[in-house]
């Protein structure tokens, strides 16, 4: 669960964004700035975390009444071997090196929910842990890391399966199923697409990060609407968005079906007034931007 050290909105002195030019850091950035906040958006261009030496640069960068947001990892695209798990480390071992020298007044840790066992049917914030492979292992190590600085008030959150028109992963579902079918005119599921999953919109994810920022909130939340779709759904609401022309293919299943679902009443009890995006206008949402048509 979460708590909200703030009961009435209130604005940070300033967030420093880490991870800033990523799909959800940039969207974070722009409804940041629309709350108009001070922020600092650092990239790897800028600031590369990876550097040993660079702790000293960020505790002079950090001021004590700073929120701090912690996006900046190497995901699983850029690799899945022991060398990505290690620079993902020395990247939060900077941050929390700088953290523990300058401290802040509230980190936000964006983690994922590849910190769950995939077998798990039905999760909430209770769910224990139990990565599967390196990278959620990372993940779940990168929350410990934050945890153990006993004097920064922190925030993890565990968003779910991501989706936008910037996402540059092209991971299976929404945003690979629009690129697909815009180039192919087809989309191809594993097995029948009869797996369920939690399909999240990029700017929801922004905008309860700012939320959380504004409430100062502490503890684990699981970014997930509370409603999952089959990836067979999924493909159907991004096959509309062509009209009748887009073929969906089922193949062979090479693997056993997997089902999540995530229970969301502490999202909920947390932010009762929230409304998440369907997955029917979100997806519809995208597709105009990717059209140009919006």
């Amino acid at each position: 669960m979460i708590t909200h050290q703030n009961a009435q909105s209130q604005k940070p002195a300033r967030v420093v964004l880490l991870g800033a030019r990523g799909f959800i850091g940039s969207a974070i950035r722009g409804q940041i700035e629309a709350q108009g906040v001070p922020v600092i958006a650092l990239t790897s261009a800028e600031l590369n975390l990876a550097e040993t030496a660079v702790a000293g640069k960020l505790a002079a960068l950090f001021k004590p009444s700073d929120a701090v947001v912690m996006l900046a990892a190497l995901t699983p695209d850029k690799g899945r071997d022991i060398a990505t798990l290690m620079k993902n480390l020395t990247m939060m071992q900077s941050v929390c090196a700088a953290l523990e020298k300058s401290g802040c007044a509230h980190c936000v840790y964006f983690s994922s929910d590849a910190v769950y066992d995939t077998a798990v049917s039905r999760v909430t914030e209770d769910t224990p842990a139990s990565p599967q492979d390196l990278y959620g292992a990372m993940h779940y190590t990168r929350e410990i890391m934050a945890r153990s600085l006993v004097k920064v008030p922190v925030l993890v959150l565990r968003p779910s399966l991501v989706y936008g028109l910037d996402d540059t992963h092209n991971s299976y579902g929404p945003n690979r199923f629009r690129r697909v079918a815009q180039k192919d005119g087809k989309i191809t599921l594993f097995g029948g697409g009869e797996e369920t999953r939690d399909h999240v919109h990029v700017d929801d994810v922004a905008a309860l990060t700012v939320r959380c920022l504004l409430h100062q909130s502490i503890g684990t939340l699981n970014v997930a609407t509370g409603i999952s779709k089959s990836f067979h759904e999924i493909a159907e609401i991004a096959a509309r968005q062509f009209g009748n022309r887009i073929e969906i293919i089922t193949t062979p299943r090479a693997n056993p079906v997997t089902q999540r679902h995530y229970d969301a009443t502490n999202l909920i009890k947390a932010f009762p007034d929230f409304r998440f995006i369907t997955p029917e206008d979100g997806i519809k949402r995208v597709h105009k931007e990717m059209m140009g048509t919006t």
